[in-house]
């Protein structure tokens, strides 16, 4: 069983085929990919081939089974649970969602209008862009499934703890007038048939893909250079175990930038085989794909400053709260 599993993970998930053929074709060549430049031209290749392949067929799963999960059927399942169970709820339908969060406050601000409790939005607001299922089998390609699992589990709980937070804080007035007073009509979305639904996930593999696949060549540009160009003495300084403020500033560089899961992955990637802490290299993956700052501005749309300082604040906490319990633990599993 292990050995089935080993061959899923670096054969079909990690494609290590795929790095052994384009490292057989660039040294037939004439390159060196044990050199610096060689070794970063095998690494963007790689990277980029890989996770766009991944993408696809990630994105054709994740959507066909979107495309049972309308706002409509989605709000009525919500309006099921209260209490932390629909914190809960609305934090694993995020998973089936949007893969980036300015995609996902278009969603928010229409389950709020619907009438869905305020907390449980927010759960669903963080969760969406934060995890997914491509998140899920693309981390276990690149650091295996139980770095993946735990991923995806913080994920979670960081979106339910702050969606309970905000609801017992009571919110409520400080969503903008225009939502507030705003109710979305309660339309069932017609029955697709199969071949609609593949048509449907056809659709939104290609518009990801175009929206995407820019961010996808800057991350794996970005994890070349520090794979092969940047000495390990200095990852190892910066966003090693030597350096206490490491997830601090992963967590503050990351919040202005804007990509999703698949463009971090690279980066996170290089970092790690350069010496940074587990923990650290989360912190920074969280921090891009849920506080990026288009988001926050397109968020400050619908949401009130006190409420936005709010939803920041507990996001960020949570997500250096994470880099450090995981830094912690590896730690300790070296000792």
């Amino acid at each position: 069983m292990t050995g089935v599993w080993q061959f899923i993970q670096n054969q079909l998930l990690g494609m290590q085929w795929l790095h052994q053929l384009l490292g057989r074709g660039l040294t037939a060549l004439g390159m060196d990919v044990s050199g610096r430049i060689g070794g970063s031209v095998l690494f963007f290749l790689y990277d980029s081939i890989k996770i766009t392949l991944l993408l696809c067929c990630l994105i054709l799963l994740i959507s066909y089974i979107q495309s049972y999960f309308p706002p409509e059927r989605s709000k009525r399942i919500l309006g099921r649970f209260h209490g932390i169970w629909a914190n809960a709820v609305a934090a694993l339908l995020g998973t089936v969602t949007p893969f980036c969060s300015c995609s996902s406050i278009p969603l928010f601000i229409g389950f709020t209008s619907a009438g869905l409790p305020l907390g449980v939005t927010f759960s669903f607001l963080i969760s969406s862009p934060m995890v997914d299922l491509g998140s899920l089998l693309l981390l276990t390609s690149v650091f295996g499934w139980r770095i993946a699992a735990a991923y995806v589990v913080v994920g979670l709980l960081i979106a339910i703890i702050g969606g309970s937070l905000i609801e017992r804080l009571h919110m409520e007035s400080y969503v903008e007038d225009f939502i507030r007073t705003a109710r979305a009509a309660d339309l069932d979305a017609p029955a697709l048939t199969q071949r609609e639904r593949l048509g449907y996930a056809k659709d939104q593999m290609l518009f990801t893909l175009k929206k995407v696949f820019p961010y996808i060549l800057v991350g794996v540009g970005i994890g070349a250079v520090i794979h092969n160009w940047i000495p390990e003495v200095w990852i190892e300084r910066i966003l090693g175990s030597n350096n206490p403020f490491g997830v601090l500033l992963a967590t503050l560089v990351g919040i202005p930038m804007y990509a999703d899961i698949f463009g971090t992955i690279p980066v996170a990637e290089a970092l790690l085989s350069k010496g940074a802490q587990l923990g650290t290299i989360l912190s920074f993956m969280m921090a891009v794909t849920t506080l990026s700052l288009p988001s926050i501005i397109l968020l400050r749309k619908a949401i009130k400053p006190r409420l936005l300082a709010l939803f920041i604040a507990l996001c960020t906490a949570g997500i250096i709260l994470v880099g450090y319990l995981f830094n912690a633990f590896q730690n300790l599993l070296m000792i």
